[in-house]
């Protein structure tokens, strides 16, 4: 164990952890060339200094690790919490808790990728602009992205919403057709608790000329745990490209949308508990309007 490495809140058993995946990641990337400046000595050293938030703060949990197997993925889920801890939790989920470990790609707005320093350090521990070119290349490189398809609507939700998963745009589909990437649905229960009562300004976001401006009552993160759930790959029809009628797509993304959606329901019913005060009419709201559309 490196001692410029070790951080003291990180276990013994996580430190091995961690040393054992990094030195199969080496292999997996050693001819690997990445023109966004990729570093997966920084990927390790950053990863040493979350380990405890996501032991020992939000207590993760991860089922469905047996749906994943040794290829690339559009990794689809939902998008929750305010801030983007959510990807931060599934890229240590990948890498820790998933086999064989991969590190994934986060597909980012471009507004996170201008601001100073985090844009950089985003590119450096894998994230990129979810452009069709970026997401070709890496996938030609066999690497698995992540994608939100809410964005940024995803996260600006006021309490009322939270859980309420927004519709999907086929953009993320289109690239999977391109290069016949099987959809590995996923998602994130917790990350909403985190910041239980929030309300967006939007009129104020939009006077600063930001895509979100959440009002919160508390400003850090609270220790809400975390549930990921990964589900069955889902595979791009053989028959199915990038001329297929707008239709068609749209009737694939919809029943990613509502694999996520069922997946969901599942993730509150077995929650743990945390501000059950907030979490159970929320709950009971989401699952209540799922069961009424699926009945339409």
């Amino acid at each position: 164990m490196s001692n410029e490495a070790h951080h003291w809140l990180l276990s013994p058993e996580d430190d091995q952890k961690i040393t054992e995946v990094f030195a199969k990641l080496r292999i997996r990337y050693k001819d690997y060339k990445d023109p966004w400046g990729f570093n997966l000595e920084l990927c390790e050293s950053v990863l040493r200094k979350l380990m405890p938030l996501y032991r020992s703060y939000f207590k993760v949990r991860v089922f469905g690790q047996e749906n994943v197997q040794d290829k690339p993925y559009l990794i689809v889920s939902n998008h929750t919490g305010q801030l983007p801890i959510d990807a931060m939790l599934l890229t240590i989920a990948f890498a820790i808790d998933v086999q064989p470990p991969r590190i994934l790609r986060a597909m980012i707005e471009r507004f996170m990728a201008q601001l100073p320093f985090l844009g950089d350090l985003t590119a450096q521990t894998g994230s990129i602009l979810g452009d069709r070119a970026n997401c070709e290349y890496l996938i030609d490189h066999g690497e698995s992205i992540l994608v939100f398809p809410e964005g940024v609507r995803g996260v600006s939700k006021n309490t009322p919403e939270y859980y309420k998963l927004q519709s999907f745009p086929q953009g993320f589909y289109r690239i999977a057709l391109q290069k016949k990437t099987p959809i590995l649905p996923v998602c994130v229960i917790g990350a909403e608790e985190m910041f239980p009562l929030v309300f967006h300004a939007k009129k104020l976001a939009a006077m600063m000329k930001l895509p979100s401006f959440p009002l919160s009552a508390n400003l850090l993160p609270l220790p809400s745990p975390i549930d990921i759930y990964i589900g069955k790959e889902i595979p791009i029809p053989e028959h199915m490209n990038l001329e297929s009628s707008d239709k068609e797509i749209k009737e694939n993304v919809f029943h990613i949308e509502n694999t996520i959606k069922r997946m969901i329901v599942h993730g509150l019913k077995e929650r743990r508990p945390f501000f059950d005060f907030i979490r159970k009419p929320v709950s009971k709201y989401f699952i209540q309007e799922f069961r009424t559309k699926k009945k339409e």
